[in-house]
């Protein structure tokens, strides 16, 4: 295994290595955080780890801009896409490659250098960025705005421009693989919905980053080439007038969240795909409305692009704007329940096996419909207007895009661990089911725990990215201190949650090197990245053909049948 390898197989676990890494320090961060909102003076914590003592409200600041950064960009985006993106795509479409690979192995090490320059903000003088992962003007455009505004946001420009550069190499070539390496007999409306998922969230990502990438090279010119597309004239920041061109911070925030709202399913229709699938496999059924959900993914994508304006209902936007953004966010809606009634309807009245991935996919569901009651909530604009830039909004995006997300993230690792474990040519493993198990129950009654009462915090006006909730001396404290419980049991619950996945980091240690051996198809799927051939060193001699579309399970006398895409009609499995 060369260190600049262009195996798709080897730069998806890298891939995936890369955002466990990231995943890691983003929970460390994020535990940090928990415990100085609610315990900032603890005279214990002091004894410890000295430095947490001196934690001022830039660092946590700072923190809070370095979590969010990880989580979304390194995590639930680079993940699901261009990780298991690489290490699964070309086999479920029964081609050998992706369609470029040295331009693969060339954005893996971009994104190597994205993180490495991300990571080293936190060393220059003045401190990382602090901006938070949306970074708003004017105070992200003047250096002089405050610690963490130098250097380290220009760091954080950098490592985001670079990121959005390698997003887009990884896209144009999954978009390229799918179009134009598919195996014969695969024609669009046989692709498992695992694809339309990474075809339509790489549409997004060619589009909202290109988006971005204009924005991030705008707000560097207005910090270092005296321009001023993002501060307006006679803006005083630091005790410095701005003399120059009239721009706007608006300007920005229609750039950012053009880029932002898609960014949300980019990250999440990849799990909405694999849902679908492992569903209908572990339930032994066909997916209910196979083209309705074509067409639902296929919309979600177009309408995801329409929606950033929800975002900025307090931004002074023109009232008949937001009504409009408020109507397209619910139309939304449609597609999104149609997949639900999808799901449910695969899974009623069947007698599926709850093994590990399976779990995980309904906790998937559960996590979806939870996050998504409170998203016609939030896209009423006279609602909007007490709850933005609360606790009730990170409660929102947390169950719908992180929990939601990385329990996509866990089924798609428990499923292709078999893909994940043989990636450098050992034997495929299985994950234990028993830890497996544990890790589940575990983590879904943790994320609720957390993140259900957090609603109730914003309810209760709880502002975000507050440092800490005692101490304060001002008209807030009151309010602060009477939230502070439902702070501290929220602290609890997510110290239970982070725990929790030490039996997943176990489990996938000890499962690389002494997991029970996998069978040629473990979990009786029918897509092609189980069959013989695509594993088989000779695989080049051969050619599969396919004949019919995924999940085409059937019952008889015995039980569940099921007919794979790589076997022909005479010799049906």
């Amino acid at each position: 295994m060369t260190l600049f390898t262009t195996d798709h197989r080897i730069l998806g676990r890298r891939y995936l290595a890369l955002s466990l890494f990231s995943v890691a320090l983003g929970t460390l961060m994020s535990v940090t955080m928990r415990v100085h909102l609610v315990w900032p003076n603890n005279p214990t914590l002091a004894r410890f780890i000295p430095p947490f003592h001196a934690l001022l409200p830039e660092d946590y600041l700072a923190f809070v801009t370095l979590h969010g950064t990880l989580m979304l960009f390194f995590v639930l985006t680079l993940a699901p896409q261009a990780g298991f993106g690489s290490l699964i795509l070309p086999s479920q479409i029964g081609a050998k490659r992706m369609a470029f690979p040295a331009l693969n192995a060339l954005a893996f090490w971009i994104f190597v250098l994205s993180l490495a320059v991300l990571l080293s903000a936190s060393f220059v003088p003045g401190g990382s960025e602090i901006s938070g992962w949306t970074a708003y003007p004017p105070l992200s455009a003047i250096a002089a705005a405050g610690p963490g505004q130098a250097l380290g946001m220009d760091l954080w420009l950098g490592s985001i421009w670079l990121f959005g550069i390698a997003s887009i190499l990884s896209a144009v070539n999954t978009i390229a693989t799918i179009v134009a390496c598919r195996c014969p007999g695969l024609t669009w409306e046989r692709l498992p919905l695992t694809v339309w998922g990474w075809f339509t969230a790489a549409l997004l990502t060619v589009i909202a980053f290109s988006v971005l990438l204009a924005a991030l090279v705008m707000l560097f010119a207005d910090r270092h080439a005296h321009t001023s597309f993002f501060i307006p004239a006679g803006d005083l920041v630091s005790t410095t007038l701005h003399a120059g061109g009239n721009g706007s911070p608006l300007l920005w925030l229609h750039l950012f969240w053009f880029f932002g709202h898609p960014e949300v399913y980019i990250a999440i229709l990849p799990g909405m795909g694999l849902t679908s699938m492992l569903l209908a496999n572990f339930a032994g059924r066909r997916v209910f409305g196979y083209r309705i959900m074509i067409a639902t993914t296929l919309m979600i994508g177009f309408l995801g692009i329409l929606l950033w304006g929800h975002h900025m209902f307090v931004a002074g936007l023109n009232p008949f704007a937001g009504t409009l953004f408020s109507v397209s966010t619910m139309a939304i809606a449609l597609p999104a329940s149609a997949k639900v009634l999808s799901w449910l309807a695969t899974v009623w009245r069947s007698r599926p096996t709850y093994a590990t991935p399976m779990l995980f996919a309904l906790g998937f569901v559960s996590l979806f419909i939870a996050g998504g009651l409170t998203g016609p909530i939030l896209a009423q604009p006279i609602l909007d207007q007490y709850l933005h830039n609360t606790y009730f909004v990170v409660a929102h995006f947390h169950l719908i895009m992180s929990m939601a997300g990385v329990f996509g993230l866990f089924a798609a690792t428990y499923y292709w661990f078999p893909q994940i474990s043989s990636a450098s040519g050992r034997p495929p493993r299985l994950m234990n089911e028993s830890l497996g198990r544990w890790h589940f129950w575990l983590s879904i009654t943790g994320a609720y725990a957390t993140f259900v009462p957090m609603h109730l915090a914003g309810l209760g006006g709880n502002p975000r990215q507050y440092a800490q909730l005692n101490g304060i001396a001002n008209a807030a404290s009151d309010l602060l201190s009477k939230v502070r419980p439902i702070q501290e049991g929220v602290s609890h619950a997510a110290f239970f949650l982070a725990a929790s996945q030490l039996l997943f980091l176990i489990n996938l240690l000890v499962s690389f090197r002494s997991g029970k051996l996998a069978p040629p198809n473990p979990w009786s799927a029918t897509t092609l990245e189980w069959a013989p051939t695509i594993s088989d060193e000779d695989a080049s001699k051969s050619q599969i053909v396919v004949s019919r579309g995924p999940c085409d399970y059937f019952h008889n006398k015995s039980g569940i049948g099921l007919k794979t895409q790589w076997a022909t009609d005479e010799n049906p499995e």
